[in-house]
């Protein structure tokens, strides 16, 4: 299993960054972003360009969807792995989750929050859209200074256009017992890259390369920034892709959100 440590992850600032590629600025970001990518496969990103209003309301909207009936969820099921709702395992009985296809188009999220409020709900569909729409800018610009500093710059355009990216909205109900209970089991991401956002309540771990176990505590201004298999393969293992899990402590529920960045030829087929 590997042992708890003290150490904590490279924090990164992108507030001020401007998208101004090859300024001096820009360039010292992207150090920061390589050399964290090669030890850790993840880093803390503050980023302050996401309004506040729109912090606190997707953790709103994510609640909603929570406390609707099991029935009502389920009827946004999907045969896609990670898509739709998933939920209710004996292995991992604190998560559920839901994954929102084209969270950045108004249109087709309104569609699928049809299908579990047939009455609409406009405030979840605005919040859904306008968050991922954001953390789609960070997206971008962590990708373009990961492409840089491996000498892909050729390669940029296409590879930002054959991406898709899948929201997934997440809930770890607190154990019932004062016990730290497994949330969800340790893994690597096999997409390309997953940005996370949580609420105050903390249990995302991340292993380092000598097995032990850094607890992430992000702040609320920031966001958690990973890579998977599909990149550090495509990076040809210069990047490093961390296991992690989830280990839920006290009774609080924790909520998080993530976008997902895989290539679209095999990202959750």
């Amino acid at each position: 299993m590997g042992s708890e440590t003290s150490l904590k992850l490279p924090i990164i600032d992108f507030s001020n960054l401007g998208q101004n590629p090859g300024a001096a600025e820009w360039d010292l970001v992207k150090l920061q972003v390589r050399k964290a990518l090669e030890e850790y496969g993840c880093f803390e990103a503050l980023f302050d360009k996401i309004p506040a209003e729109i912090r606190k309301a997707i953790f709103g909207a994510v609640e909603d969807f929570f406390d609707l009936p099991l029935e009502t969820k389920r009827l946004n099921a999907s045969k896609k792995p990670f898509h739709g709702y998933l939920g209710q395992y004996p292995k991992v009985p604190l998560f559920e989750s839901l994954g929102i296809d084209d969270a950045t188009i108004a249109e087709e999220v309104e569609s699928m929050t049809r299908i579990l409020w047939p009455q609409g709900n406009q405030n979840f569909s605005n919040t859904i859209v306008s968050f991922s729409e954001q953390v789609l800018e960070l997206d971008h610009i962590v990708r373009r200074m990961i492409v840089e500093s491996l000498g892909l710059e050729k390669y940029l355009d296409e590879h930002m256009n054959s991406t898709y990216h899948l929201l997934r909205v997440m809930k770890y109900k607190g154990p019932e017992t004062t016990e730290t209970k497994l949330g969800l089991r340790s893994h690597t991401d096999k997409n390309i890259v997953t940005i996370l956002y949580q609420n105050q309540v903390d249990g995302l771990e991340l292993q380092t390369k000598d097995g032990s176990w850094i607890d992430l505590k992000p702040t609320p201004d920031s966001f958690v920034v990973m890579i998977g298999d599909s990149l550090y393969a495509w990076a040809n293992g210069r990047l490093h892709s961390p296991h992690h899990r989830v280990m839920m402590r006290g009774n609080a529920a924790r909520y998080s959100v993530g976008l997902f960045f895989g290539p679209q030829s095999r990202l959750y087929d």
